[in-house]
């Protein structure tokens, strides 16, 4: 299903169903789970960036119920994601799929029935975009049942059977506040729940270290099918947008800086999808040169991107997976931020730089329109970001980086 489609299927039947699951009592649950062995479900259906945001929130749950026994619930596309993260045990993972409203009916019900046999303590939605998240929350038969809710503000309606709301606030970062939804899961006196000083913790996601075979393997298929790699710096560009176009910085602009950096020495590597490869083609075309290569499609894991990230010396990104994917590296990375902010969902690593030129419409996707941003096309949020202070910002971490060279 394309976003549109989704979005009207949300928009439509999502407020029917939560309007008529709200019909229900809801209690107000003040006290925290009652067993030391409960068994949790966190219902993360965001894109792949997202789960590794949530590192934090999966930490802390090992921390303080350390004999949880933790299911995920993603989107099928994202599984492979979550299994690389190894955030949970593989048979923990349950998806449905969304390509099909057929298949997304189908496997909710599964879902359903599964999480039924389960007798699940609690869950915790961390959605804010979507309404079928409250509903398979309410649905799965758990008690306590943890995620955002408006209170007094406006938007985000997903129904009135969140027994313990926890206040979206848009001024902290997401990792954070999916650790608040967390922390709800403990007593609590009143509501908005999780009263208590925030502890502005630095957050820090552990390098994901590719093994020795994944490491070999990739590196003799880079100096097999690219042998400009060899002894030289690789710097990756991913200009695809993702789901929403919209976060995409200007085709051009990257097109600019990959020529400046093909003529500074260094191999530029242009990643994304299958389907991203006619802008790989619109940036080779415009270098010409042998030191621009095309890995679009060429990463068949994500564990194998990973390991690429290991051996590249820089990434230039838009804001998506790749970017949250890089802060599990040693890897430098710029990613480039306007219609959403970094103050909310920028990566875990202090090696990431977040370029944000904040107009007075920023950021315009947003939890109150369902990532329905009211921008005509022309991101000029992003525009503003200029490619000789990408170049810039690009020589400065690369003066000041020591990763080596892709291949030796």
């Amino acid at each position: 299903m394309n976003i549109e489609f989704q979005r009207k299927i949300d928009s439509i039947a999502g407020k029917i169903i939560c309007r008529l699951l709200s019909l229900f009592p809801r209690k107000k649950q003040t006290g925290g789970i009652a067993t030391s062995s409960p068994k949790i479900l966190v219902i993360l259906l965001s894109e792949m960036g997202s789960l590794v945001l949530a590192h934090p929130m999966f930490a802390y749950l090992k921390k303080y119920h350390p004999g949880a026994d933790i299911f995920v619930l993603v989107f099928k596309k994202n599984r492979e994601c979550l299994e690389t993260l190894k955030l949970v045990p593989k048979r923990n993972i349950l998806t449905v799929d969304g390509d099909s409203l057929t298949a997304l009916v189908k496997d909710s019900t599964r879902f359903i029935l599964k999480m039924r046999r389960e007798k699940i303590h609690a869950v915790i939605d961390c959605e804010l975009f979507s309404r079928i998240s409250s509903i398979y929350a309410f649905l799965s038969g758990a008690g306590l049942r943890v995620g955002f809710h408006p209170h007094t503000q406006e938007g985000l309606y997903r129904g009135d059977f969140i027994n313990r709301p926890v206040l979206y606030n848009p001024y902290r970062h997401i990792s954070r506040q999916f650790v608040t939804l967390a922390m709800s899961i403990g007593n609590t006196d009143g509501f908005p729940v999780v009263k208590r000083v925030a502890h502005e913790d630095t957050f820090r996601i552990p390098t994901l270290n590719p093994n020795q075979d994944q490491q070999e393997g990739l590196k003799n298929r880079l100096k097999s099918d690219f042998p400009e790699t060899l002894g030289r710096d690789l710097i990756l560009l991913y200009p695809g947008g993702g789901l929403l176009p919209i976060r995409a910085w200007p085709l051009e602009n990257y097109c600019k800086i990959a020529m400046k950096l093909v003529e500074k020495g260094y191999v530029v590597g242009i990643i994304g999808m299958k389907e991203d490869a006619p802008l790989a083609e619109v940036i080779s075309s415009r270098c010409q040169s042998r030191s621009c290569i095309d890995l679009t499609g060429y990463t068949r894991t994500i564990m194998e991107l990973i390991t690429l990230f290991h051996f590249a010396s820089l990434l230039i990104t838009n804001d998506g997976g790749p970017g949250h994917f890089a802060s599990l590296t040693p890897m430098p990375s710029i990613i480039f931020f306007g219609p959403e902010t970094p103050a909310l969902y920028g990566p875990l690593s202090e090696k990431a730089v977040s370029l944000h030129v904040p107009l007075p419409c920023s950021p315009c996707v947003t939890a109150y329109n369902h990532r329905n941003s009211p921008c005509d096309g022309n991101n000029a949020c992003l525009k503003a970001i200029l490619p000789e202070d990408v170049f810039q910002k690009a020589c400065d971490l690369l003066q000041t980086d020591t990763i080596p060279p892709v291949v030796s």
